[in-house]
């Protein structure tokens, strides 16, 4: 069982990145994502989410309008569009998996994927 969050990168001001979140050993149909992120000295936040109930999404503030967080079933992967990257989307982006039976703590977390946003 595992959850794996890829696709980072460099990227300049302006740019795209497309972030996946994919999960092996189980299906994340029945569990909210969460993208998190962290940039250096600063404590983790919450970047957006989908329900796992009825696909519902929520964004912070600071994204709203430029990132997207699509689930493809068939590929068992939940991603992260960020459009009109800022140097200050620069962080380290996570995702996590909570089940609807269980909504108080992720019950899994994938490792980090390096975002970097140059001025």
């Amino acid at each position: 069982v595992q959850l794996q969050a890829s696709g980072g990168g460099l990227v300049q001001s302006g740019g795209s990145l497309r972030l996946s979140c994919t999960a092996s050993g189980f299906s994340l149909e029945s569990y909210a994502i969460g993208w998190f992120r962290q940039a250096p000295g600063k404590e983790r936040e919450a970047v957006s989410c989908i329900s796992g109930e009825d696909d519902s999404t929520h964004y912070r503030d600071a994204v709203k309008g430029r990132f997207t967080i699509p689930r493809d079933s068939a590929r068992n992967t939940v991603y992260l569009q960020m459009n009109n990257l800022k140097p200050k989307d620069t962080a380290v982006y996570y995702c996590s998996a909570t089940a609807k039976w269980a909504p108080s703590t992720p019950t899994y977390w994938g490792q980090g994927t390096q975002v970097t946003v140059s001025s």
